[in-house]
């Protein structure tokens, strides 16, 4: 029998709920209760949760050290649950994310988080490069408007996206039936 795949929380920092520097993600109080269900669940099922910490350059928002750096406290990540760091938008690119995954014997892995547009569909692209069955859930990863576009005109046109590359995509009350 395979492994559970585990779910993989992606910056979901202070800075993108607290709104001292930059607005808060679109819905940023709807992504995190049902982050927060995903995460109920997963520890109610077994299976292995891991966080991803943007580490942005000097100066910006998501700088290591800076107020909106750490990931969002409201969350509840526990203590035996790892938080890896990336500097680009593919957290795979930190190999030791991978070697997590593979230690895990998963085959899949289930991710949410921010931002939809950037992070998320980098994160997407370096799992299946990485030969992983993706699961996105669909309402439990968020951006901000950019360009014209609303956040939940670019979060319905990733979701169409990430079903084209062959994605699985699923709600949070589908997922922990909750």
């Amino acid at each position: 029998m395979p492994n559970l795949a585990p779910l993989i929380v992606i910056d979901l920092q202070t800075n993108m709920f607290d709104g001292r520097v930059e607005p808060p993600i679109h819905d940023a109080p709807g992504i995190a209760q049902r982050t927060r269900s995903l995460i109920d669940w997963a520890r109610r099922e077994g299976r292995r949760i891991a966080f991803v910490r943007h580490d942005g350059p000097a100066g910006d928002p998501l700088a290591p050290g800076e107020p909106g750096w750490p990931v969002w406290p409201e969350l509840g990540q526990a203590g035996d649950e790892p938080t890896f760091s990336k500097t680009v938008r593919n957290a795979f690119s930190n190999a030791e994310l991978g070697a997590w995954v593979t230690e895990q014997g998963a085959s899949e892995v289930v991710l949410a988080g921010a931002q939809t547009d950037f992070c998320i569909a980098g994160t997407v692209k370096g799992a299946l490069a990485e030969g992983l069955a993706v699961t996105v859930v669909s309402d439990a990863h968020s951006t901000l408007d950019a360009d014209g576009e609303t956040a939940a005109d670019i979060i319905a046109r990733y979701n169409a996206d990430f079903t084209d590359a062959g994605v699985t995509l699923v709600t949070t009350r589908a997922l922990t039936g909750g």
